[in-house]
């Protein structure tokens, strides 16, 4: 068995062609044994763990293995006696694609930690928890959470050039100079609609004319198969979440009805925030709340966006700019940062950086006097003072 999962490992090789490392690269500390890769459907995991075995060239390749959990082979075995095999044969690393889809991922995990002397690298679904309930795994992997491709990431592909990214201290204190050198490379808004329409996933870069159709489908993928591989939900329910997802994208985020939304799909309010929770988990919501509210699912959220400006211009009949300003600005700050609701403004950024999001005309009339809040403008390509624009937020990682 392990000879043809090496056969497998070596065909997702040779057709593995992309060069460009994403900034996951620069975070990820490779010395630990046991490393996982979570996040949405079709932001790059496969992709990352291909680069990274190819990247060990120290090892073999006969010692190195690469099986995805909803393979035949894998269904018909388990992980364990897989990677005692492979081991037993000299193999030093195993990566493992889609965990979330192998039943008591986390025991085997566990067992393959404390009994081989072998590295191993997972990817699953940003859905997933290693809870102290589940063989005790979190104190033994540690997680990686990989977002969709940033502006800077997206420019850099795009345009074959390198550029820098920022803390959002530097942003916030040096953004006129920031930008003024980023405009000696290239034209900040240039390209910046195409971001917001297609520029998310990797994957637009391999066919940019089949990728609304495909990220549809690698959607529906998360909401069919990956939401209900991991959360107890029946399949006559799962249209349910589709019809919310459309129900959610002709809504303004700050205009939440529950009951309405209730009554729309068919379910008690608490089952409407479970599902809630679901879309949220598997990255294709974005629900904040208040820093009072926590993170109680059942409590009304303040808003919730999709997950990236992507999801709305395929979901949505007509996006609307300011909630396509707010979900790309929520998005990026996430992947670093604590994002809540204030009393005023937009957005609070680690309880401490007061946020209002608009056009190039957007005062400062509704934070003016609070200390620590900026203004965040789109169509400018240079801000000035306390107002910044919203383009250099895609600079983040």
């Amino acid at each position: 068995m392990i000879e043809q999962l090496h056969q497998d490992f070596l065909q997702y090789l040779d057709h593995q062609k992309v060069t460009y490392r994403r900034y996951v690269w620069d975070t990820i500390k490779h010395n630990d044994k046991l490393i996982g890769i979570v996040g949405a459907r079709g932001v790059g995991k496969t992709t990352y763990i291909l680069q990274y075995l190819e990247s060990l060239s120290e090892i073999p390749l006969h010692k190195k293995l690469y099986i995805s959990a909803d393979s035949l082979e894998v269904v018909d075995s388990s992980l364990l006696e897989i990677a005692k095999h492979f081991s037993a044969l000299g193999g030093q690393v195993l990566a493992i694609d889609e965990i979330h889809k192998y039943k008591n991922f986390e025991r085997e995990l566990k067992q393959i930690y404390d009994m081989l002397d072998l590295k191993v690298i997972f990817s699953g679904s940003s859905a997933i928890e290693l809870e102290h309930s589940k063989a005790d795994l979190s104190r033994r992997a540690v997680l990686y959470p990989m977002n969709g491709l940033s502006y800077r990431e997206f420019l850099e592909i795009k345009l074959g050039i390198e550029l820098k990214s920022y803390s959002l201290e530097e942003i916030l204190s040096n953004h006129l100079e920031i930008a003024y050198e980023l405009k000696k490379e290239l034209k900040p808004l240039e390209h910046w609609r195409e971001y917001l329409e297609y520029g998310f996933y990797p994957f637009y870069f391999q066919e940019p004319s089949t990728y609304s159709k495909k990220l549809k489908e690698t959607i529906n993928i998360v909401i069919e198969t990956d939401i209900p591989s991991i959360f107890t939900i029946k399949y006559e329910n799962i249209v349910n979440l589709k019809r919310l997802v459309k129900l959610i994208c002709q809504s303004e985020p700050f205009k939440l009805n529950i009951k309405e939304l209730s009554a729309k799909i068919g379910t008690d309010r608490d089952t409407l925030y479970l599902y809630m929770n679901y879309l949220n988990r598997g990255k294709i919501f974005n629900i904040l709340r208040s820093k009072t509210k926590g993170d109680n699912i059942f409590l009304k959220p303040d808003k919730i966006y999709l997950n990236n400006s992507n999801l709305n211009y395929a979901y949505c009949n007509e996006s609307k700019i300011g909630t396509l300003r707010e979900t790309f600005f929520a998005n990026q700050l996430q992947t670093e940062h604590e994002v809540t609701i204030p009393k005023k403004g937009d957005f609070l950024i680690d309880d401490k950086y007061l946020f209002e999001i608009g056009g190039k005309n957007k005062s400062f009339k509704q934070i003016k006097d609070i200390e620590n809040s900026f203004v965040v403008s789109d169509h400018i390509e240079s801000g000035f003072g306390h107002k910044i624009p919203l383009w250099l937020f895609g600079f983040l990682y």
